[in-house]
């Protein structure tokens, strides 16, 4: 179930200075996260290793394609806009010539031929009949823009036509933007940070980056515990302390795959 909607109503009335206004912001964010699940929580109940085949071709080309848009809207792409592209595509399992296809839609995106509306109605007929697909369409572009401090009125205008296409209104949008938001300040919170540094060392455990795929990312857990099992010194006659450090290390590598795997929802 989702919490920032409850985050974001305490926030907002303790900011205030009247305690009351918290609780009532607490009540209503915790309204607007059962709302909010039906259309914007895809990927709370379904598996984030979605592959490429598993969503449909058009509806990946429609969402590279806005995003290029989106990004070019202000003028200017953005590194930040780039990285966060490009993390999309690992989380979504992208293979590596899979990443160059989505790089050309997001690219094609940015040229003045690109038709917007045009796009939205086709995925729409084709790929996104169902409610949460279309939330899902509009979440993943909003995190993507989100990555850099502010949006251009310019790209709000382009996602008000998006939502119009896709059925959204204008507070389920703002919801959205809110709940983004709110992830995004608690990881540049202190226990953000915390929590970033924890991730980085499960990578690190495994001996991958960021970028690794879920598939990758599973070769080298099965590598790591092949290679450092205790069971693998048996043959060697091993001391009490090469046990120890082999069930050490065995122990470091499970608890890495297993935060990456809850993190990834990797299957």
């Amino acid at each position: 179930m989702p919490y920032w909607g409850k985050i974001v109503g305490i926030m907002a009335g303790l900011a205030t200075g009247r305690p009351w206004l918290a609780l009532l912001g607490l009540i209503l964010g915790h309204q607007f996260d059962r709302g909010f699940a039906k259309r914007f929580s895809y990927f709370e109940r379904d598996s984030f290793d979605t592959r490429f085949n598993q969503l449909p071709e058009d509806f990946i080309k429609a969402l590279f394609q806005t995003m290029g848009y989106l990004a070019k809207a202000d003028g200017r792409v953005t590194e930040d806009e780039i990285r966060a592209a490009r993390a999309l595509m690992h989380r979504l399992g992208l293979g590596h010539s899979e990443i160059r296809q989505a790089i050309e839609w997001f690219e094609s995106g940015k040229k003045q031929s690109f038709r917007l509306v045009a796009t939205m109605r086709q995925l729409r007929r084709e790929s996104v009949r169902r409610g949460e697909l279309r939330g899902l369409f509009v979440r993943l572009l909003m995190e993507v823009s989100l990555s850099k401090d502010r949006l251009h009125q310019r790209e709000r205008s382009i996602y008000w036509t998006v939502c119009t296409e896709l059925d959204i209104g204008r507070v389920e949008l703002a919801q959205l933007e809110a709940m983004i938001r709110a992830q995004r300040g608690f990881r540049r919170s202190p226990q953000g940070s915390a929590d970033a540094q924890r991730v980085q060392s499960a990578y690190r455990a495994l001996d991958i980056s960021e970028s690794s795929t879920n598939v990758e990312i599973k070769q080298a857990y099965r590598r790591l515990m092949n290679r450092n099992h205790p069971d693998k010194l048996a043959s060697k006659n091993p001391d009490a302390a090469a046990i120890a450090e082999a069930e050490r290390k065995t122990r470091e590598i499970r608890s890495a795959y297993e935060m990456l795997k809850a993190r990834r929802s990797i299957r």
